[in-house]
């Protein structure tokens, strides 16, 4: 009843292509080789994986659903193959960094620049992800290291309080709101806003300040991301409430005017990793390197200096 490797191999090659001859050509095998293979996955498993129907192979239910758990032993598969290939290239460690978009333009970034000068022979692995796919990442150990903007909870999960930013206003250059050198949330009222998706961490965030404030918040447009807000920004679509991670990112001749909120809410930066596994020697000199990052450029630290270094 049990499948080996090849038969799922052969399985997930004809899900993916939905062909015989699509999976001949990723497997690099005959295509009367894949038919026979198949027919044995089929007779193996003891139900149909898929319908012939004028020639086309269409998946079954149940092939659907089998199909979701193959993928994610190809994935557990294919993290071993490339681990197994970083240690034959004789590599002296791997970081793998998660972070969300905010500071993940330029502090992460930054942060792992200087992390290789010291570290020139470690493998580094960088992505900007959104938060249930950055929190995926870490507890499915794809990830040793991540850094979020916002409040992040789950109880595999050891969140440590890094530094500290606030919510600003994001301008066109020409706005006439530039003249301010504080703004108010009743002052943004006449013009286009530019907010978040009011599920999303962000919109929450933006909807409570508003709520605070006893203003109605009207957004114009909904975007998913302070840096598609800061886009639009600039093409003067509106204006928009950002965090300071986020508006440090854009460059100094970007059109763009930042304005700071009365009231405006601070935002915790937090270092995030498994509960009950102990930060390798690697993941503490990054984090230490990014620390004396965030003391350079101002931002308010909040974690003891020596936590996780």
């Amino acid at each position: 009843m049990s499948l080996n490797l090849r038969q799922i191999e052969i399985f997930r090659a004809v899900m993916t292509t939905g062909s015989i001859s699509g999976a001949s050509q990723l497997l690099f095998v005959s295509q009367p080789a894949v038919s026979r293979l198949l027919s044995h996955t089929e007779q193996r498993v003891g139900f149909a994986l898929f319908e012939r129907i004028k020639g086309r192979l269409y998946a079954t239910p149940e092939a659907k659903k089998l199909f979701y758990e193959v993928e994610a032993v190809y994935q557990a598969v294919q993290r071993v193959n490339v681990l197994a290939s970083d240690l034959a290239e004789n590599r002296q460690g791997i970081l793998n960094v998660v972070s969300s978009p905010s500071v993940g333009q330029m502090l992460i970034p930054e942060a792992l620049a200087l992390f290789r000068t010291h570290y020139p022979d470690v493998k580094v692995t960088f992505h900007c992800l959104g938060y249930e796919y950055l929190k995926e990442r870490l507890l499915n150990r794809q990830a040793d290291l991540g850094i979020i903007i916002l409040p992040m909870s789950h109880p595999n999960l050891e969140v440590t309080p890094l530094c500290r930013n606030r919510l600003v206003c994001l301008l066109p250059y020409n706005h006439e709101l530039t003249r301010r050198s504080t703004l108010t949330l009743a002052d943004l009222r006449p013009y286009p806003l530019i907010g978040y998706e009011r599920e999303s961490p962000f919109g929450v965030l933006v909807g409570q300040m508003y709520q605070d404030a006893g203003e109605p918040l009207l957004a114009a447009i909904e975007v998913g991301s302070p840096q598609n807000a800061g886009a639009l920004v600039q093409m003067g679509a509106g204006v928009a409430l950002v965090d300071e991670f986020s508006m440090r990112s854009w460059s100094t001749n970007s059109q763009l005017v930042v304005r700071s909120l009365v009231n405006a809410p601070i935002l915790q930066a937090n270092l995030v990793h498994l509960r009950l596994e102990p930060l390798s020697q690697l993941t503490q000199a990054f984090i230490a390197q990014l620390k004396k990052l965030i003391v350079e450029q101002g931002f308010g630290m909040l974690a003891d200096d020596s936590a996780g270094a």
